[in-house]
Parts: structure tokens; C-alpha cells; sequence
């Protein structure tokens, strides 16, 4: 046989090296990071666990006043949204914090694989999270007897603002752990989730603060993502733009800053 008919042959192999398309390659790390989102208890605790406890502790006992009308119907909202700050933030500032202290995140950057490939695969990562999330407090907030308004256009305003909320936290998370070490992130996480629940009007309205500081409680994304879900699914308002705004800006600013300064080790 010539080496001409070996050549042409519809079987031979024929090597074609190159990186594959980013969109496999963000679909397939995407599928890794949530895989370690599921197999890790710590993180299943503070995503599912903790928000379920404040929903049905808060909403079946009287220890926080949180004014006239259902307790569920203001609850829910708020613990909707705390869930998506405890998965897109909390959560994936420590896991990657300590990924890039161990060499994980070094050994990726040896890939083909850009920090915006990594910012998008672990957003998708937590999206999926966060649906099985929603499915659980929604769950459990309606055997409560929570009754949601909005219809149809509400479920879908809600739904934006919980994607423009994914985007921005995730991206201040990937900012916090590609930026600072380990230990330093796990304190900061922890230290920033305890002061966002308690000042972004999770289980009390901002209302309460002093009007001077109400303006800068309303620019964070923890209060548009709550203020914005409460009003709509709680009081039944017509979808607010400030919220999208808001979540818009944190979302691009929060990119921006995790694509430029965010180091593998």
C-alpha cells in the first residue's frame, strides 16, 4: 500500500490540537463546580438549611415585629433573597477562596480556560443551586400559607431580578476570593452575610433605619433584590425599575472588577 492511499484513508487519524469552544468548555466546568457544590455539607447548610429555619422560626413565632399582616407573606420574599446572597456570594467566596489556596484554581489557569470562562461557569453552577433553592422555600412557604401576588408578570419580574442578583453577588464573591487569601475571605463572607441580613431588609423592613442612611441601605443588592421581591410578590406592585438598576449596576461593576483583578493563585 503507497503512502498516498495511507494518507487518504477515511480512517486514519488526523490530530487537530487547539482548545475547544468556550462554550463547551464553560458548560463542562460549570458541571464540575456544581457537582462540589452538591457533594459539600457546609455549603448545603448555609444555602438550604439556615434560610428554611428563618422562614418557618420567624413565621411561627412572634420574636421579631415585623407589623400588621401575614408574617409568611413579608418573610418569604426576604428569605428568598438571603438564599441567593448565601449561594452566589457566601458560599462561593469560601469554596473559591480556598480553591485558590490549594492550587485548584492554578492548575485551571494553566488551561485554555479565561477568568471570564471561570465567572461564568460558576454563576451557572450556582443557578442551578439556587433553583433547587427557590423550589424548597417556595415549597415551604406556601404550606405555611404564604399567597404570593403578581401573576405571571410578577413571577417573571422576580425571576430578573434573581438573575441580575446571581450575577452581581457571584461576581463580588469571585472579586473577594481571587483578591484576598483564604482565611481572609472565609472572615469576610461570614462577616458580610451577617451585616447584609440584618441592614437589607431580609426579615425587617429598612423603614426602620434612620431616613439618612435608607439611601444607602436601598443602593445595596441584597435591599433591591428584597425591597424589589417584596413588593411585587407581597404587596402586588407593578415591577419597580431602581431594583434592575441597581442589580444591573452592581452585576457590571462587580464583572468588571473580578475579570481584571481576579488571580489564579
Amino acid at each position: 500500500m503507497s503512502s498516498n492511499s495511507v494518507q487518504n484513508s477515511p480512517t486514519t487519524f488526523a490530530p487537530a490540537p487547539g482548545a475547544a469552544p468556550m462554550h463547551r468548555m464553560v458548560r463542562t466546568q460549570a458541571a464540575m463546580e456544581l457537582r462540589i457544590l452538591l457533594r459539600n455539607g457546609e455549603q448545603l447548610l448555609l444555602t438550604m438549611v439556615i434560610p428554611v429555619l428563618l422562614l418557618v422560626g420567624f413565621s411561627l413565632t412572634s420574636v421579631l415585629d415585623i407589623g400588621a399582616g401575614s408574617r409568611v407573606d413579608f418573610l418569604a420574599p426576604g428569605i428568598l433573597a438571603l438564599a441567593v446572597m448565601s449561594t452566589a456570594f457566601t458560599g462561593q467566596a469560601i469554596g473559591t477562596g480556598f480553591e485558590r489556596r490549594y492550587g485548584v484554581l492554578k492548575r485551571l489557569g494553566a488551561t485554555p480556560l479565561s477568568r471570564f470562562g471561570l465567572i461564568a461557569a460558576k454563576t451557572l453552577a450556582v443557578v442551578a443551586v439556587e433553583a433547587l433553592q427557590i423550589a424548597v422555600i417556595c415549597g415551604v412557604a406556601l404550606a405555611l400559607g404564604w399567597s404570593p401576588h403578581g401573576g405571571v408578570v410578577g413571577a417573571l419580574y422576580a425571576a430578573l431580578l434573581i438573575v441580575l442578583a446571581t450575577a452581581a453577588f457571584s461576581s463580588l464573591a469571585l472579586l473577594m476570593a481571587g483578591t484576598l487569601r483564604a482565611e481572609a475571605t472565609l472572615a469576610a463572607a461570614n462577616l458580610v452575610y451577617v451585616v447584609l441580613l440584618g441592614l437589607g431588609g431580609v426579615i425587617f423592613s429598612i423603614d426602620r433605619f434612620p431616613s439618612a442612611v435608607q439611601p444607602a441601605l436601598e443602593a445595596l443588592p441584597i435591599t433591591a433584590l428584597a425591597s424589589g421581591l417584596r413588593s411585587v410578590l407581597t404587596e402586588g406592585a407593578s415591577p419597580a425599575v431602581l431594583p434592575i438598576i441597581v442589580l444591573a449596576a452592581w452585576a457590571a461593576i462587580g464583572a468588571a472588577l473580578a475579570a481584571r483583578f481576579f488571580r489564579w493563585e
